[in-house]
């Protein structure tokens, strides 16, 4: 698959939204191979032009006693072997500049998290190494003001960049989506829906997210109809003791059902 023609998805018939899935954290290998080769097979038959989604780090922790990871290294070999297995390209997330060039050495995609994309060498770092860059909007920013983050990456001599949403902060413990956003966005760069971070519902007493998952199918629904390029959701085969963000997670078994109601939908709205 060539990264660089996901943003346009020349490379299938199907005129399918993308898809980047996976589980929030790289927990280990056998856990990163078992949900790969599941979300593969099923990519596969639904004709979803795929890539495979793990943190290999979580720096953005709510208590300093939360997961962070396994391992830098460890984590990004996992992403690897998950490439090279399933022959699929990976996407990771990246904290600090010195991250940008480590991490691109093993997966295709970088992505910026939402608190962080604001911050100009980040972004620059991440573009200067060629590859695919994944902007995820600020929790506290307007869809216009991705344009800016966009043109941060444009301005290195790159045109490899997405814009993820993932909710709008709504007081101070939920999330909400305007979906208003997703026309006006795409007019910057390619968008995807962060369905299960839009879930989130943040700065919970004990320090520990909390989510929504009964409303993942609702949001990922608004957001194909709305035209959306890609779909950004978060999976795992156990999510109650998935060692982050399993409270808004969608259970592996129900990721077959989910997308084939999506390709229904899009195909229906592509058919007007």
């Amino acid at each position: 698959m060539n990264l660089e023609t996901i943003p346009q998805i020349k490379h299938t018939q199907s005129d399918n939204f993308f898809l980047l899935a996976g589980p929030c954290a790289i927990e280990g290998e056998e856990m990163a191979l078992r949900i790969a080769e599941k979300i593969v097979e099923i990519t596969n038959k639904l004709e979803i032009p795929y890539v495979f989604k793990g943190s290999f780090k979580k720096a953005n922790r709510s208590r300093i006693d939360s997961f962070t990871g396994i391992g830098d290294e460890k984590a990004l070999k996992i992403l690897r072997k998950v490439s090279e297995t399933f022959d699929v390209p990976t996407i990771t997330d990246i904290h600090e500049n010195s991250d940008a060039p480590m991490a691109a050495e093993y997966v295709d995609v970088l992505q910026i998290p939402a608190f962080l994309v604001r911050q100009t060498d980040l972004v620059v770092a991440a573009a200067e190494t060629g590859k695919v860059v994944n902007l995820k909007k600020g929790q506290f920013m307007s869809p216009e003001a991705m344009k800016h983050a966009v043109q941060k990456v444009k301005d290195t001599g790159s045109n490899k960049a997405w814009i993820t949403d993932r909710g709008t902060m709504f007081g101070y413990q939920d999330m909400i989506v305007d979906f208003r956003g997703i026309p006006t966005m795409k007019t910057y760069a390619p968008v995807v829906m962060d369905v299960t971070h839009s879930l989130q519902q943040p700065n919970q007493t004990k320090g520990v997210t909390g989510g929504r998952p009964d409303m993942i199918e609702t949001i990922a629904r608004a957001a194909v109809v709305n035209h959306v390029d890609g779909l950004f959701i978060e999976t795992h085969f156990d999510p109650a003791n998935a060692k982050s963000d399993g409270a808004n997670m969608l259970h592996l078994d129900n990721l077959e059902g989910l997308l084939t109601r999506l390709v229904a939908i899009r195909k229906t709205i592509t058919s007007f």
